[in-house]
């Protein structure tokens, strides 16, 4: 139990890195909107972070 909850927080530690040396400020925004948007169920703010993603991912 506890091994896995430090592999799932070392992983996205390692992910927020990597978006925010790739893609900056702007891609950390994107993932907490993501993030955001799913645990509280809105549609609208997770949306707007994977655009977010998108627009980031096809500019680099």
């Amino acid at each position: 139990m506890i091994a896995t909850r430090l592999m799932c927080a070392a992983f996205a530690m390692g992910f927020d890195h990597m978006i925010e040396t790739r893609y900056g400020g702007v891609g950390i925004l994107a993932l907490v909107l993501v993030g955001a948007g799913i645990k509280a169920q809105n549609a609208t703010c997770s949306s707007i972070g994977a655009v977010l993603l998108v627009l980031l991912m096809t500019q680099a």
